[in-house]
């Protein structure tokens, strides 16, 4: 019974991974709290790697659903369109270079200075003040880069940059290279890609440091559950990112911004109160 409740929460986690990863409102922040509320009955090592590897699940979701217009190999494809395919590939890896190297050196420094409900709480308000303002003022613009096919490499490196603040946990990565993009001129929809392509090497990387790192040494159960919730977070991942390119089409993100702020009002609430109570 114990193993069927501990499954149960970690269907939870699953579902909360995959539906928040490609939305502008930060998965940490909502794990966090998830875990708060939702305890699993395992060790800190695996809660490192859970938090992380889970992700893996929502990565492959966009490999499924962009799996041809990623793939250089495609028999289908021409030369120009696979030589389209590879240019697009450098300069996703142009554009996680920044993030890779201040990630690899910083990692654990971040995890254990940064990895706290108050950092995370304020990070989802002050990104949804910003989202709200960059919406409001561009109301009305017109972006001049329409498809990721039109971002060049010089706009790819700087919306690598924007993609290093998403190593300050509650920051949101989508959040920060969606912002990025679009203030380089990318439209919601390209800014949007953009990002969840982003997201393969990152997020591909992140995983593999945190396993290097504390090793795969978990029990079977564990290694179930960890594998359980990456196939929910894949499955959830797929509308997830449907869901947001369909959204996008038709409405900016200030709806996005309002949650963050409202979700980081509650982030700070419910730690603030928990710490005087177990005082």
């Amino acid at each position: 019974m114990s193993n069927f409740i501990e499954f149960l929460k970690i269907v939870v986690f699953g579902v909360v991974e995959g539906f928040t990863e490609w939305l502008p409102i930060s998965s940490t922040g909502h794990l966090i709290l998830v875990e708060n509320i939702v305890h699993l009955n395992v060790s800190e090592e695996f809660m490192n790697v859970f938090r992380v590897v889970i992700q893996l699940g929502a990565i492959l979701a966009v490999l499924v659903l962009y799996f041809r217009r990623l793939n250089p190999f495609d028999p289908g494809k021409k030369p120009a369109q696979k030589r389209a395919t590879w240019h697009l590939w450098f300069k996703i890896i142009i554009a996680c270079l920044p993030a890779a190297v201040v990630g690899i050196l910083l990692d654990e420094v971040l995890d254990k200075y940064l990895y706290n409900p108050y950092v995370v709480a304020a990070m989802l308000i002050i990104y949804g003040v910003i989202f709200i303002a960059f919406e409001n003022r561009n109301q009305h613009a017109e972006f001049r880069i329409k498809k990721v096919s039109q971002i060049s490499y010089q706009t790819a490196f700087y919306i690598g940059l924007f993609q290093l603040l998403a190593l300050i946990p509650g920051t949101s990565r989508s959040g920060a290279t969606i912002l990025g993009a679009m203030m380089l001129g990318c439209s919601r929809t390209a800014a949007s890609e953009f990002t969840f392509f982003l997201g393969i090497p990152v997020m591909f990387g992140a995983s593999l440091l945190k396993i290097l790192h504390y090793g795969l040494a978990f029990s079977a159960m564990e290694l179930f559950f960890m594998a359980a919730a990456m196939v929910i977070a894949f499955v959830v991942s797929m509308y997830s990112i449907q869901f947001l390119l369909g959204y996008v089409k038709k409405h900016d993100f200030k709806f996005f911004g309002y949650y963050r702020i409202v979700l980081g009002v509650i982030v700070l609430i419910y730690f603030g109160l928990t710490a005087i109570l177990t005082k």
